[in-house]
């Protein structure tokens, strides 16, 4: 039987994003910083909700988007995997990705009123801390 990697994920009930959104967002952001790796056993639907106290229709949800766009692997009878690398989005729906999440950060970092070069300081910082886990 395949041993089942456990997700570190949190669900913040203040977040404005719904809560199947910040799952996905979190194991893409697991899967990508290597922390879960290629082949890694994902837990159950039940699982995870049980892990979460969500219910399981909401990681259904997202395992099923996480499976539609490639990062996740689905074997019968064995569950969820991580799939291999592979560009999983368009040139354009990565553009359009990037432009929504830049101006999602731009107009919540604004009002904090911190200098710019602090700001792309801190970014830098959080990119950098995932690049060694990717290449490990």
């Amino acid at each position: 039987m395949t041993r089942r990697t456990p997700l570190l994920l949190q669900i913040a009930p203040g977040d404005p994003r719904p809560i199947n959104r910040q799952i996905v967002d979190g194991v893409r952001r697991l899967i990508a910083s290597g922390e879960l790796p290629v082949g890694a056993a994902l837990p159950s639907v039940r699982g995870l909700a049980q892990q979460l106290t969500v219910n399981p229709n909401t990681v259904a949800k997202a395992y099923s988007e996480l499976s539609a766009e490639g990062w996740l692997d689905a074997r019968a009878g064995l569950g969820l995997f991580v799939a291999p690398p592979r560009q999983r989005l368009s040139k354009a729906e990565v553009e359009r990705r990037l432009e929504e999440a830049v101006q999602r950060f731009v107009g919540d970092v604004i009002a904090l009123d911190v200098p710019a070069d602090r700001v792309l300081e801190r970014v830098a910082d959080e990119l950098a801390q995932l690049a060694p886990k990717r290449s490990a």
